[in-house]
């Protein structure tokens, strides 16, 4: 067992296959399955399901891959504690909820390419839960995800609480939605809405849900421009960050409605794993850009 069969064994998990391992490590394919061959031979067990497509790790082979990237972490928080220059080098996999990349894909992302050059960052759009679940087992370097106010973060991770983040509530003036509008009045129209798992989407049912309320889902899009010009045409009420209502071509078609006694909100939070190593400094590079991103759109939500 070894560096390199450990390195090739991390590439064929995160990329999915053989050929895609290979294109990053610069070697041949056969190269690449020699050197899994070589792991699960010093491991005695299979750490790949070939019969899966893409390539997925076994078992064995998901606790082997959390072990292998803490070795591989490991090594080059080494090298960059000894670099002469003291340049932080290698991979910053970072995950963002779609909610945040308003505010995350700007500001945050220039000034860690201004102050981390030789980093190579990998950007993870995802639903909280799963950005999680991705820290928690190390395929994520960090995450900026939000929940709910009541659900707190795993106490083996380091959480950074960011504040709490709210959302519009909008609607064509065509549905005649109430102004301003109670839970139950919502209640009664359609919702344009994120897939199942997004944060806000959880929030707003267990509302509904306390108040012994019907809560449907008429349309689910993922993209934020898109649910807008749903929105528009009528399909139903839609949820939009400030950020994102202020810069969208529709926002001239809908009305932001003034809800009495129902305010969506969710808590943001900066995940990742201890210890931080070579990744402190960007991390925190990244997470005070992004408290500056969020800032900024709090003066649209009045």
């Amino acid at each position: 067992m070894n560096i390199h069969d450990i390195e090739a064994f991390v590439a064929v998990v995160e990329t999915g296959s053989i050929v895609a391992a290979s294109a990053r490590l610069n070697l041949t394919q056969p190269g690449v399955t020699r050197r899994i061959q070589n792991l699960e031979e010093g491991l005695a067990s299979a750490l790949l399901d070939r019969q899966s497509k893409p390539l997925k790790p076994t078992s064995s082979g998901r606790e082997a891959y959390e072990h292998g990237r803490r070795v591989l972490r490991s090594l080059e928080d080494m090298k960059a504690g000894v670099s002469p220059e003291g340049d932080v080098r290698g991979e910053f996999r970072l995950g963002i909820m779609p909610y945040l990349s308003d505010a995350a894909l700007a500001l945050p992302l220039d000034r860690l390419r201004s102050e981390f050059p030789q980093l190579t960052l990998r950007i993870t759009s995802g639903w909280s839960m799963r950005l999680l679940e991705q820290v928690a087992r190390s395929e994520l370097d960090a995450a900026a995800l939000c929940l709910a106010d009541a659900v707190s973060p795993p106490e083996d991770l380091v959480s950074e609480d960011l504040g709490a983040q709210a959302v519009l509530l909008v609607a064509s003036p065509g549905l005649g939605v109430p102004r301003p509008a109670n839970l139950f009045d919502l209640s009664r129209f359609p919702w344009v809405m994120n897939e199942s798992g997004c944060g806000f989407r959880a929030f707003i049912r267990h509302s509904f849900d306390a108040a012994r309320l019907p809560f449907q889902v008429g349309v689910e899009a993922l993209s934020a421009d898109l649910r807008l010009s749903l929105v528009a045409r009528g399909l139903g009420i839609g949820v939009v960050t400030p950020a994102a209502f202020a810069g969208s071509p529709w926002r001239d078609a809908v009305e932001v409605i003034d809800s009495i006694d129902f305010r969506p909100q969710v808590r943001s939070w900066m995940l990742h794993r201890p210890p931080a190593g070579r990744l402190a400094r960007p991390i925190a590079v990244f997470r005070d850009a992004l408290l500056e991103g969020l800032k900024m759109s709090v003066p649209l939500l009045s």
